[in-house]
């Protein structure tokens, strides 16, 4: 299984970049950029489509039988990858994040102006991470950077070159980069030798999202947590080896990891050892598992919603009060509500549960109306323990039977809380001598659908 290659889109659906599809003719990638568009077409205002859409062949004889397209959207951009056969599309996901995140590594910001000012690095970066047979190959950032410089360096390193360097070059040999032997000299393929650090330090970010669906009713359709520890390592001199331990690691389950740990160590003593990557990666991948098996996949919901709407004709009215259960202060707390296709405009007070003083913002936060998106937001900035409050309003839209969407989005996010009660209770380095600093950062963050 393979992917067969990889293209990306400006927001007006024309190609910025593909790979070579060398084992496919050159009407290939065109059918897969034509079928994208074609849904983006046809798909309402929100512009959400399926993200596998299925390709015909259009009876050509050299076009594969089952081909389909995975995408992602990353600002005003998309990214495609084209598969075919029995390849998995988790596979094509999992390629086009690794890829999003090589670039966002390498520009800071990925558009449509990065990639068009930088094309011959993002060329090269897709002959490093893919090869002619649609495999894989180097996706980490710290190995690229030894072989696709990123422009700032290359521009560093081209101006401080003398006008005669190329002739030099020529005569003595080629100029190189590394003076240690290139990206590959290091017996461990994640992390390169002599590396030298000013400060030697390592931060780890625990996050953990927790994604839920409540019924009408108000009961728990479904809600899991998944974590993630993400590091930032800036460790000198040769291998540093860690260990890190947790407070209460039994309540991790579906553990992915780095290639870096060492599986038999945490499987004997839940442990994690390894020899970290220089700069930044992502360590574990973790899925909450409590105590009590049976609740696994029905935890509790840290907010609750009541809405109260009527529905009449040309629009409608509601009600709707948020409640935080938490003994803690909530950030940047977002409610979406998709209004229907033919909405046209929104009118809203806020005001605190049992106040009925009605405003437009302060305390208990401020709307807005997309029109594009036809999406009424409310946002909350700090939703205090134990608050409450209340949205007031009603719609107009164009159609005689308003049909607004039977959910709501709902966002926010805990800094300083895991709901996994998870802690990393010790960080040790050996086979150095210098003295590290560590740091580690928890917050949690909560995604639920709220239907009524």
């Amino acid at each position: 299984m393979a992917i067969d290659g990889l293209i990306i889109l400006d927001a007006n659906g024309r190609p910025i970049i593909q790979s070579g599809y060398t084992s496919f003719p050159p009407a290939y990638p065109l059918l897969h950029i034509d079928a994208l568009n074609n849904e983006l077409a046809k798909a309402p205002s929100s512009g959400i489509i399926d993200p596998v859409v299925y390709v015909s062949s259009g009876g050509g004889g050299d076009m594969p039988d089952c081909s389909a397209c995975c995408h992602i959207q990353v600002r005003e951009i998309r990214m495609l990858a084209s598969i075919s056969g029995d390849m998995d599309p988790l596979v094509a996901f999992a390629f086009l994040q690794a890829f999003h995140d090589i670039l966002q590594d390498y520009f800071g910001t990925v558009s449509t102006v990065t990639l068009k000012g930088n094309f011959d690095t993002v060329y090269q970066l897709i002959e490093e991470i893919l090869d002619s047979s649609g495999h894989p190959l180097t996706t980490s950032s710290s190995i690229l950077r030894d072989i696709v410089l990123p422009p700032s360096l290359l521009s560093t390193l081209l101006a401080s070159l003398p006008a005669s360097s190329s002739s030099v070059g020529r005569s003595a040999g080629p100029i190189s980069l590394n003076s240690t032997g290139g990206a590959f000299a290091s017996p461990i393929p994640w992390r390169k030798i002599g590396l030298r650090h000013k400060s030697n330090e390592i931060l780890f970010d625990v996050t953990e999202e927790m994604r839920a669906i409540v019924g009408r009713n108000g009961a728990t359709l479904a809600s899991n947590v998944i974590g993630t520890i993400e590091c930032n390592s800036r460790l000198s001199a040769g291998m540093p080896d860690l260990l890190v331990s947790f407070s209460n690691p039994n309540v991790m389950a579906e553990c992915a990891f780095h290639p870096c740990v060492r599986l038999q160590r945490w499987k004997r003593e839940r442990i994690l050892s390894f020899i970290p990557p220089d700069g930044k990666f992502v360590l574990e991948e973790y899925q909450y598992a409590p105590p009590q098996k049976a609740v696994v996949n029905n935890l509790p919901i840290p907010v609750s919603l009541k809405p109260n709407i009527t529905i009449g004709e040309l629009g409608g009215n509601f009600m709707v009060t948020f409640t935080s259960r938490m003994t803690k202060s909530m950030e940047n707390v977002k409610i979406e509500w998709y209004l229907g296709e033919d909405a046209t405009g929104a009118q809203c007070t806020l005001s605190g549960a049992g106040s009925g003083v009605g405003s437009t913002g302060g305390a208990e936060g401020s709307w807005t109306f997309d029109s594009r998106k036809k999406t009424l937001r409310w946002e909350i900035p700090t939703m205090h323990s134990l608050g409450s409050r209340i949205l007031r309003g009603s719609w107009t839209s164009k159609a005689q039977v308003p049909r607004p969407a039977h959910a709501f989005q709902i966002r926010f996010e805990l800094p300083s809380h895991s709901f996994s009660s998870v802690r990393i209770d010790q960080v040790r380095l050996s086979s150095e001598l210098y003295k590290m600093y560590k740091g580690v950062r928890v917050q949690s963050c909560g995604s639920i659908e709220w239907r009524w």
